[in-house]
């Protein structure tokens, strides 16, 4: 709820301590830094200076020297708006982040962009700007830290431990991932997740009463959390109490809800939306460093001794890490097995062999939905690559997710495997997201494609930080029949492929969706979704039609002209090769020179050269592809002078063979298409 008035706040002499000394330099470079770029969020950085400070210079076990040592604590800035803080607190502890990236706020190819990104500025854990995704990238950590501790952790030798602290904002709240995430987190009871709530009243609009008048605390102590006050963020030694308040509590999350001040030293923004998302401008910076008795109005200006006092943390930091790998070495002694098996895992290397585990399908048992083939695929995997992880959105018996005679995570179980993520599909995915951060595991989760578009947020930058998280769509079609059009996946197939560094793939039997499977493993660069039929398949005669492997291609000629080059060339993805391939089938006994080629994943034949994509897809050979699905993403592959037989409305409830006829999905139909464009 709002406050009253603000009153102005106090001035405090930076030589009241080395503490404020250090505090106000953050709230300096903030305000100085947007002033700069002329745009940002100054007020936030301002207010929550005093915690970003105590997190990274006193409470948080971390290395400056090392961003990567696998047993630090993770830091999430969810509200990314607020990235000079975390900019302001990685420079002065010393990431390797300098003042000339500080002045190059917001920049071309600065260190310092807008919103925290991954990969690009050091000591950075996740992209966040997009609110509430850094909360459900924090619970991801927190699940990854309690899996691994369960696994590896021996009596006397507690390798991974570690507290995952984010900071989150109104913003944050309003957004309904936090209710996903938070709930997830309070029912299984991550001890070592920690969030700041930045309750500061203050939206862009204006007060947050415009809008939110929740009882957040309320809300999640609803949920399971352990919730705690922190009336004054400036009062350093109840910032030290909290946190130790929250560490006793080993079986729930904490909140803390924190009263700030957005603008806090701002003698006219403070409290004020208008500190929130523009520069404070000359004349107001002038005021505040008066107000707050900073000792020079230079902009950018950091006090010697402030910055060697931040500095000592990489000492401090080092020292810790060196004590941590002491004890590994010990572990490592003891237990060398599960020593190596941990640095594997940490570094992203797949067992080796792990491919022999992968099962082949026979006519008697290939004939089945691809959704039943990847489970049979993700079944074999489990047992040869240990730290694949995941479930589904409730729905894990229709999307052939669970991992059969292997636990499940929970509270008195983290060492499990199988997870009910519940019907949060946007949460699930935050939550993969940040279990894929952590390292150590890698995750995979489940829904219908349909709920796809639930989950595009957390997908996108799933791809933009490129992380390994595979995505078990099924029931990827009108083949799903009668549930109907609000099930039926027609756009989503595009939307999916259209999203830069994701890939996707939609098999065509049970051979190519253990293709699938490999490739999506073998994929560290982005995301995968796989796309699966509710419906089952035929099994596509690999003695007759060319072998499944080409799959690793993105797309491969299954069959082709008995001589000379392809007058025409039929091409489609999953359950729609069937068609394609009778389609040939029948041209080529008209006396057509027909080729069938199965695309699987547009974006990874779009990788291949272009003499391999040439020497499947011919120029000048007219083209027909058929999907059930949008076709939008075809005209690609297709050109202006070929034919996409697809879906642009949508479907409807009925048997699916009923479907594809009344929609035109048909060998007839594709045939006829062929002729037409061949003048026949």
């Amino acid at each position: 709820m709002a406050s009253s008035a603000p009153a102005l706040p106090r001035p405090i002499p930076a030589t009241s301590s080395i503490d404020r000394l250090c505090i106000d330099t953050i709230r300096t470079l903030a305000m100085d830094a947007v002033q700069k770029a002329d745009s940002g969020h100054p007020g936030t950085p301002m207010a929550l200076a005093p915690l970003g400070y105590m997190l990274f210079t006193k409470h948080m076990r971390h290395n400056p020297a090392d961003p990567h040592w696998a047993n630090r604590d993770r830091f999430v800035l969810s509200c990314g708006h607020a990235s000079m803080l975390l900019y302001s607190c990685l420079y002065l502890t010393g990431y390797g982040l300098t003042l000339d990236d500080i002045k190059s706020f917001r920049q071309w190819e600065s260190h310092t962009p807008g919103h925290p990104e991954l990969g690009y500025t050091r000591g950075v854990e996740t992209t966040t700007g997009p609110l509430g995704q850094g909360m459900g990238n924090a619970v991801g950590m927190a699940v990854a830290e309690a899996h691994l501790a369960a696994k590896f952790n021996r009596e006397g030798h507690s390798i991974i431990d570690h507290y995952t602290y984010f900071i989150c904002s109104d913003g944050d709240m309003m957004e309904g991932i936090s209710h996903e995430v938070s709930s997830f987190a309070g029912h299984f009871g991550l001890g070592k997740l920690i969030g700041f709530y930045d309750d500061n009243h203050i939206t862009i609009d204006g007060s947050t009463e415009l809008t939110f008048t929740d009882d957040t605390a309320k809300r999640f102590e609803a949920y399971g959390w352990h919730v705690l006050h922190l009336p004054d963020i400036n009062d350093l030694g109840a910032i030290d109490d909290v946190i130790a308040a929250a560490k006793k509590v080993t079986d729930r999350p904490t909140l803390v809800v924190m009263r700030t001040h957005i603008g806090y030293g701002s003698p006219n923004r403070h409290d004020s939306s208008k500190a929130h998302g523009e520069p404070l401008g000359v004349e107001e910076i002038k005021l505040t460093k008066e107000n707050l008795g900073w000792p020079s109005q230079e902009p950018f200006f950091v006090p010697p001794e402030a910055l060697a006092h931040c500095r000592t943390t990489r000492e401090k930091g080092t020292a810790l890490q060196g004590t941590w790998q002491n004890a590994f070495a010990e572990y490592r002694s003891a237990f060398p097995a599960d020593a190596a098996e941990l640095d594997r895992r940490l570094a992203g290397r797949l067992p080796d062999g792990w491919e022999k585990a992968l099962p082949t399908f026979n006519a008697e048992t290939g004939a089945v939905a691809s959704r039943a083939a990847s489970g049979v695929v993700i079944n074999a995997l489990a047992a040869v690559v240990p730290e694949l992880m995941g479930g589904s959105a409730d729905l894990a018996p229709s999307n052939n997710t669970m991992l059969k005679n292997i636990d499940t995570f929970t509270p008195s179980t983290p060492e499990g495997r199988n997870m009910h993520f519940g019907i949060r599909e946007h949460g699930m995915t935050a939550i993969m997201n940040g279990m894929s951060l952590h390292g150590g595991v890698i995750p995979y989760g489940g829904t219908f494609l349909v709920f796809s578009d639930y989950m595009r947020p957390a997908i996108r930058l799933a791809a933009f930080m490129k992380r390994r998280v595979i995505y078990v769509f099924t029931h990827d079609s009108i083949g799903l029949g009668e549930d109907g059009p609000t099930h039926q996946p027609i756009e989503q197939l595009t939307a999916l492929r259209v999203i830069p560094q994701m890939t996707t793939i939609r098999p065509a039997d049970a051979g190519e969706t253990v293709e699938a499977w490999r490739a999506a493993l073998l994929h560290d660069t982005g995301p995968t979704a796989l796309v699966l039929t509710r419906q089952k398949l035929g099994f596509i005669d690999r003695k007759k039609y060319a072998p499944a492997s080409g799959v690793a291609k993105g797309a491969y000629v299954l069959g082709d002209a008995k001589s000379g080059k392809p007058d025409v060339v039929i091409m489609s993805s999953g359950s729609e090769v069937a068609i394609a391939i009778a389609a040939y089938e029948k041209l080529s006994a008209q006396g057509v020179a027909a080729r069938v080629v199965s695309m699987p994943s547009h974006e990874i034949f779009a990788r291949q050269p272009i003499s391999y994509r040439d020497s499947v897809l011919v120029p000048g050979a007219k083209k027909v592809a058929i999907e059930a699905a949008h076709p939008m993403s075809w005209y690609r592959w297709v050109g202006g002078d070929g034919e996409i037989i697809g879906i642009d409305h949508y479907g409807a409830s009925a048997p699916y063979q009923r479907i594809y006829e009344e929609l035109g999905l048909t060998v007839d139909k594709v045939v006829a298409a062929a002729n037409q464009l061949l003048g026949r």
